[in-house]
């Protein structure tokens, strides 16, 4: 099965707790803070397997998490941190945040990696808030949470000329004959159903010539394979039009040229701005000659008459391309952006009210507290309190309607309201 599409949910480690731990050892009185921190959680990090040419590794796997890390130990001891977590996609995958869409990464070369979310930090340990006037601190912070994200895997091929046109004009036979690519090649619509690749080699020059499939009227639109394939033609730096200039299959060349133009054009019009190279096949089946000529007044311009099936006019066909990806600029990857989590907001809240009349704060800030405050230690108590009412988390409790006695939610924890 070929699947050039999926969708996946991914997850940093969280950062492991610092916990709350006092020396004890014989004859040593009052040993003071030995609370050690917590690990950091593992990342999540993207690799290009050389091997693989399809997602259908994450077809039936659809979640990615990677390791915790572990709490903090007694006598100073940090926990371990979490191993990261390494997803291997295959060269040509685009890789996009699901909810706005945005490009976060395009795996474009063999080496490239990226690191789309780093681990939660590590929470410290009570030994690390003893300061000389605290000098048994009893409270520890927590580590940091990581949120899943969902992300679309695109996998977009990369080549340097696509061939394209509508089903059994020849594509296949003519990847299969100017490449060391095998295609399945027979006479019926819809042979190809993959993107297949050739690497062509042309005396002292190279390049990757790829076999687009399901290309038909309506492509654009979700017709036939179209929509599903499109996106391999994408990156191409030269397209080569392929028509049946035999007409066996019933059709006319020239109105198979305009629709696949169209095509192109509804689907992207980059697409439609590349240079193309216009290749007549089937011409062993011609019985007259002048239709190449009728075909190439109709276009506007020179075609390259070719007969796959015997290996006439390729040469022609490929030196033409040679010339013309000399003079092309190189293919690039798509322009991204950058991830941003907003982890590191720690002063942003809002207030909302539930539908059982609860006023709920959250936000970056409450995030931020979560991590600091221990709501059984006095001391840690105080200090939320002062930044609530320090930030204006109380005047905007009051401003949207709050009174004394109204129940207020903030992360897991639930109180009465008193100004």
């Amino acid at each position: 099965m070929y699947l050039d599409i999926a969708t996946i949910f991914v997850k940093a480690g969280n950062g492991g707790d610092g916990i709350v731990s006092f020396h004890t050892e014989k004859y040593v009185a009052q040993g003071g803070p030995d609370g050690g921190d917590g690990g950091n959680g593992g990342d999540v990090i993207f690799v290009v397997d050389k091997s693989a040419s399809t997602l259908i590794d994450f077809k039936f796997a659809k979640h990615f998490r990677a390791e915790n890390g572990e709490n903090g130990g007694a006598k100073n001891c940090k926990g371990k941190s979490g191993k990261p977590l390494y997803i291997k996609v295959p060269k040509g995958t685009v890789i996009k945040e699901k909810i706005s869409g945005n490009v976060l990464a395009d795996m474009f070369y063999d080496d490239s990696e990226f690191l789309l979310q780093k681990g939660g930090l590590g929470g410290k340990g009570n030994a690390r808030f003893a300061t000389a006037q605290r000098k048994a601190p009893r409270f520890s912070q927590r580590g940091e949470k990581t949120q899943e994200i969902e992300l679309t895997l695109e996998l977009k091929t990369i080549a340097d000329v696509g061939l394209v046109g509508f089903p059994n004009v020849g594509k296949s036979t003519i990847l299969s004959v100017v490449s060391s690519a095998k295609p399945k090649i027979a006479n019926y619509h819809f042979t190809t159903l993959t993107p297949n690749l050739g690497v062509v080699k042309y005396y002292d020059r190279d390049f990757v010539l790829a076999d687009i499939p399901g290309l038909i009227e309506g492509a654009s639109e979700g017709a036939g394979l179209g929509h599903n394939f499109l996106r391999h033609v994408e990156r191409v730096r030269l397209i080569v039009h392929v028509v049946d200039i035999s007409g066996i299959e019933g059709r006319d060349p020239y109105d198979d040229f305009v629709t696949i133009n169209s095509e192109l054009e509804n689907y992207s019009t980059k697409l439609a701005g590349l240079e193309q190279i216009v290749v007549a096949n089937k011409c062993d089946l011609l019985e007259d000659e002048s239709v190449v000529n009728e075909f190439e007044k109709k276009i506007g311009k020179k075609v390259i008459r070719v007969s796959a099936i015997s290996n006439s006019g390729t040469k022609e066909m490929l030196s033409q391309i040679v010339d013309l990806l000399d003079t092309l600029p190189e293919a690039e990857p798509m322009e991204v952006v950058e991830f941003d989590e907003n982890r590191n907001d720690s002063t942003s809240y809002i207030v909302t009210i539930d539908e059982d009349g609860v006023y709920e704060v959250h936000g970056g800030l409450i995030n931020m507290l979560v991590r600091n405050v221990v709501l059984d230690d006095y001391e840690s108590f105080r200090y939320f309190q002062k930044m609530l009412k320090d930030r204006g988390v109380i005047k905007e409790l009051v401003k949207n309607g709050c009174k004394e006695g109204d129940t207020v939610r903030i992360a897991d924890i639930e109180f009465d309201f008193i100004e």
